[in-house]
């Protein structure tokens, strides 16, 4: 399993699928439809049941069961790469046994286990990262590799219990769209996992409740020449307005279960400037205090202007999916026990972040995440481990045998 892995994983992040915010199209970019379209043919090869591509980019397909009466179960990945870091060209590097040292990433750039400690952990297994040019393209390619090669040996070996599986590969989960189109009445899983997460061991069933706020503010241009008592200038406003923003509370001075406002853009001319926050809190009701106080500083603020004004539009993009899950404890307790019947520690910690599970919870299918063998993502210093790679495909088995036996 461990060379499909590799060659499968190769293959697929040969394929740049970045997703484009800016884009209304459904996938928003052509080339998730052609690595969509290149998968329907492998999977139809590999004789999965059903096999179906819709006009939209969503890749189902079915695992017939073998144990009468055994739940339905899904397995879910996304197609989509992160639009934060190039991802054309990707030029995987292997690194066979490694040995502890640096990794040099091409000409200028480096993986330390001074910055990046998480390397220490991989000590003669076998890692893939980028050559420094472009991310690679494990966020969530090697998920799809894994549930492929775990479902293909289910479809190889019928001595192996389990009931009907489900597959679905989803387009633009990266820029928060990942289940707009999603059918989950068509899909007819009792439950699923997105495999979509980090090191070796992760197991996630709670993410942020998270908003975006557009605070947008209005000035006045004219000739600077002329400007006196006239000219009204945005940027200054919504700079101002940043500075009164909390120094700590955000992302990078919180972890665990902090919360924080991230200002993700800011843009802007005289006449007008726009600051995006994006809202984040496991908390349900300190993320509702999080979207009221920033609206309060919005309007304490415009209370001290005398020229010029702000607005804010607040938009809740997913919820925390604890709430859903929490009430099948049973779903996490098979992800948990298939990881230490393999003889992995489970690892159960919150997901700083969302997942097409996050929203489908919501929608009726509880959906908790479990790991990939990733780290970095989004950036030229990611990487994968195909060991723990090989270990995500043996835990997607196990839980398909576990849910088979806990049904009977």
């Amino acid at each position: 399993m461990k060379q499909q892995l590799l060659e499968r994983f190769l293959s697929y992040v040969s394929f740049n699928t970045q997703s484009n915010d800016n884009s209304q199209s459904v996938p928003s970019t052509d080339n998730q439809f052609v690595f969509a379209q290149f998968l329907r043919q492998e999977l139809i090869h590999l004789g999965f049941d059903d096999v179906k591509l819709s006009d939209k980019g969503y890749l189902t397909a079915t695992v017939p069961g073998n144990v009468a009466d055994a739940p339905c179960i899904g397995f879910i990945a996304h197609l989509d790469t992160a639009p934060d870091f190039s991802g054309e060209n990707v030029k995987p590097q292997i690194i066979e046994n490694y040995d502890g040292k640096e990794i040099q990433l091409g000409l200028e750039e480096q993986l330390s286990p001074n910055q990046f400690t998480s390397l220490n952990q991989y000590l003669g297994q076998t890692l893939i990262t980028t050559d420094g040019t472009s991310l690679l393209g494990g966020d969530d390619k090697a998920g799809i590799a894994e549930i492929i090669s775990a479902l293909h040996h289910l479809l190889t070996h019928p001595e192996i219990p389990h009931g009907k599986i489900r597959l679905c590969f989803t387009p633009d989960e990266e820029i928060g769209r990942g289940a707009d189109h999603f059918d989950v009445e068509g899909f007819g899983a009792q439950w699923a996992y997105t495999v979509d997460g980090g090191q070796l061991g992760e197991l996630e069933y709670e993410n942020f409740n998270a908003a975006t706020a557009v605070i947008t503010a209005t000035g006045n241009n004219c000739h600077p020449g002329t400007a006196y008592g006239v000219m009204v200038n945005a940027q200054t406003i919504a700079a101002r307005f940043h500075a009164k923003m909390p120094l700590k509370d955000t992302p990078e001075c919180s972890k665990d279960y902090d919360g924080f406002f991230h200002l993700m853009s800011m843009e802007g001319v005289t006449e007008k400037a726009t600051l995006t926050y994006i809202i984040r809190d496991f908390d349900f009701e300190l993320f509702q205090q999080r979207k009221h106080w920033l609206t309060e500083l919005v309007e304490k603020y415009n209370a001290e202007l005398t020229i010029g004004r702000l607005s804010i539009d607040i938009q809740d993009s997913y919820l925390n999916m604890k709430q859903q899950v929490l009430p099948h404890p049973h779903i996490i307790d098979i992800a948990k026990q298939a990881m230490l019947n393999l003889g992995i520690e489970p690892i159960v910690k919150p997901i700083r972040g969302g997942t097409d599970g996050s929203r489908l919870s919501y929608m009726g299918l509880p959906c908790p995440n479990i790991f990939t063998g990733g780290h970095n993502f989004h950036g030229k210093h990611e990487y994968v481990c195909l060991e723990s790679m090989e270990q995500a495909s043996q835990t997607i088995i196990e839980i398909a045998k576990l849910t088979a036996i806990h049904n009977r």
